[in-house]
């Protein structure tokens, strides 16, 4: 006699907590002798290890023929059950086996299966970003780090976690550029502090940065939280100073001493250093400015501008760094991030991520616009 229910069983998957269940069986009324007894047979088998021999008992069942939505039920849930319990090796031919199967590969070390089980996970429509990223980590472990690579970014989609792997990957195999590219991307989809920190440290590893793009660097560190004690700000309002942009370096040390970072006799130096250049440059900055409108060239006027923007002077600094790109200058990339930060600190987001597209001249120009332009879609 068929037994009224085979018992739920659950099996937990490796990756993630979701896990697989056969629900009860339906009793002898709802099913018919020529599939409940394969289905309870099959599970005798699965009990004692059998796999192979379960699942040709549950085809058997499936082979009645007519099946009754309680027969169909009860059948594909046995299937799954067997799939399970041999984690892929019997009755995968379905999403719970191919899942199960892609498990136990990876469980096994078995990397260049997991690699291959892509195909069979998209036949079972179970190839999702949990899977992409496991597939990068094995062709990590397996030391093909241009494959991670490829592949994450590749499925860069998938999201930070497999952007984190790929620029792991990256880290690994020494490919500076593409580590830097994929830290880009990963802010651009969780811009955490963590994130930013990777990114900037990526920024600063490059060869022939300029002054302004190590000022940029640490702009965004401050921004991004990524200040790491009270030298990062001391350095900052130097490198601010020495770049003749005092109002933005009194808003540096504000925050510094805001952070209670910035207290002791150095930094009380440092206050008043800035305070005695703020001056000077505030009685210098009418003759500063026709100096600059008289230049061949327009190079003196964007730093015009990008000192008007440490003042909050937003459209004024706009219109300053425009003239000066009208005229001509020496660094195209670094005039349009600063006409940029202008633009967005007048609220003039959709201007501003325009003008970042433009620096193109080189390729840290290009890197720092890009960097900034995560900044502004977060902000």
């Amino acid at each position: 006699m068929i037994a009224k229910k085979i018992r739920a069983v659950s099996t937990a998957f490796v990756f993630g907590t979701a896990a697989m269940a056969v629900a009860t069986m339906p009793a002898d009324a709802a099913m018919r002798s020529v599939v409940g007894k394969p289905l309870q047979e099959a599970l005798s088998l699965d009990k004692s290890g059998n796999f192979a021999a379960a699942c040709t008992q549950v085809k058997k069942a499936e082979a009645a023929g007519s099946l009754t939505a309680e027969e169909s039920k009860g059948t594909n849930q046995m299937k799954e059950y067997v799939a399970s319990a041999s984690k892929g090796a019997a009755c995968a031919d379905g999403a719970i086996g191919a899942q199960a199967k892609f498990n136990a590969d990876w469980n096994a070390r078995k990397y260049r299966d997991v690699i291959a089980d892509e195909e069979m996970l998209r036949k079972y429509n179970v190839f999702n970003a949990t899977s992409q990223v496991v597939i990068a980590q094995a062709y990590e472990q397996l030391g093909d780090y241009k494959g991670c690579i490829s592949y994450a970014n590749a499925h860069a989609s998938a999201g930070a976690d497999m952007l984190k792997r790929g620029g792991l990957c990256a880290y690994k195999s020494g490919d500076d550029v593409m580590a830097l590219d994929l830290a880009l991307k990963l802010v651009a989809v969780s811009p955490s502090p963590e994130n930013w920190s990777q990114l900037l440290s990526q920024a600063e590893r490059a060869k022939g940065l300029s002054d302004a793009q190590t000022l940029d660097i640490y702009r965004l560190k401050l921004l991004t939280g990524n200040m790491k004690g009270a030298d990062d700000y001391f350095t900052l309002a130097q490198l601010l100073l020495a770049a003749k942009l005092p109002h933005e370096a009194a808003s540096v040390v504000e925050k510094g001493q805001a952070a209670k970072l910035l207290v002791d006799a150095r930094a009380q130096r440092l206050v008043g250093l800035v305070k005695q250049n703020q001056a000077s440059d505030v009685a210098g900055l009418a003759k500063a400015q026709a100096d600059a409108q008289k230049a061949k060239t327009g190079d003196d006027l964007v730093k015009i501008g990008e000192d008007l923007t440490g003042m909050g002077k937003f459209a004024d600094a706009a219109t300053a760094i425009q003239a000066g790109i009208a005229k001509g200058v020496k660094d195209a990339d670094n005039a349009q991030v600063r006409l940029a930060l202008a633009q967005y600190g007048a609220k003039q987001k959709p201007q501003a991520l325009n003008s970042l597209e433009k620096a193109k001249a080189s390729k840290n120009g290009t890197t720092i616009a890009k960097a900034w332009a995560a900044y502004i879609r977060g902000h």
